[in-house]
């Protein structure tokens, strides 16, 4: 059974459609790339997936997402799904509250009261998100006095601590310099080996580093998945090796 399964999604925002017949899955312990130009529905496509167009009015949606052959949209409650599926923002976004509080603010709502549980918690997901031994000695200063590579790691290292299936992330270096890029590359590759990961990015060569599979989107549709390598060196569509080859986008 694949950890993800999509199948026929449509959305809309009112009259507009904003993705169409969508279909997508996701195995254990696999990162996929959503590739394709700005608008195209890659960020409103991992929104629907921990429910986050909820929020939005006029927001409908048909088609079906399983999580583990469950439908998210059916009896599953939003927040055990949010649990389950992380989510990481394109730019950093700690609380203003210490490295120790932002780790253990997600397991303190889930009713975590031991000290010591929650101090092991979040060493293991600072740890996790190579990031405990830069912070490890200033645990109670503000995550806001971090670097942006680091803020980021902090907000990944978050998500951790609720024990997430799947983790999210939306162009999650596009706001950090190179350097702070190649360690979230390093790190998704490392966190592959225990979640899924979806990741929008608009990087093609941050795409062919770091995923297994690609889907090229375009005005709202697939319009092809697959394995990385055959979408980067062989498409089968015109319009994916435009894409790639930078003739449009």
């Amino acid at each position: 059974m694949n950890k993800l399964d999509v199948q026929a999604l449509n959305l809309f925002y009112g009259t507009f459609q904003a993705l169409k017949q969508i279909d997508f899955t996701l195995g254990n312990c696999e990162i996929a790339a959503l590739i394709g130009p700005s608008g195209c529905g890659k960020s409103t496509f991992i929104r629907v997936l921990n429910r986050m167009n909820d929020l939005i009015t006029g927001c409908r949606i048909s088609g079906t997402v399983l999580l583990d052959g469950q439908d998210i949209y059916g009896a599953l409650d939003v927040t055990e799904l949010r649990s389950r599926v992380g989510m990481v923002f394109q730019k950093p976004n700690p609380f203003s509250l210490s490295i120790f509080d932002n780790v253990a603010y997600g397991p303190r709502m889930r009713g975590m009261r031991n000290k010591a549980a929650l101090a092991a918690l979040v060493e293991r997901s600072l740890v996790k998100a190579a990031l405990w031994d830069e912070v490890k000695d200033r645990l109670k200063d503000q995550a806001t006095r971090l670097s942006g590579g680091q803020q980021q790691r902090l907000c990944i290292a978050r998500s951790i601590a609720m024990e997430p299936e799947i983790i999210l992330m939306d162009e999650p270096t596009s706001a950090l310099d190179p350097l702070a890029t190649g360690r979230i590359e390093e790190l998704m590759v490392e966190l592959k080996q225990e979640y899924s990961i979806i990741i929008v990015t608009h990087a093609m060569h941050q795409a062919s580093r770091v995923s297994d599979k690609t889907a090229f989107f375009l005005l709202g549709e697939v319009i092809e998945y697959g394995n990385t390598k055959e979408i980067f060196t062989n498409p089968r569509d015109r319009r994916t090796e435009d894409y790639i080859s930078g003739r449009f986008g």
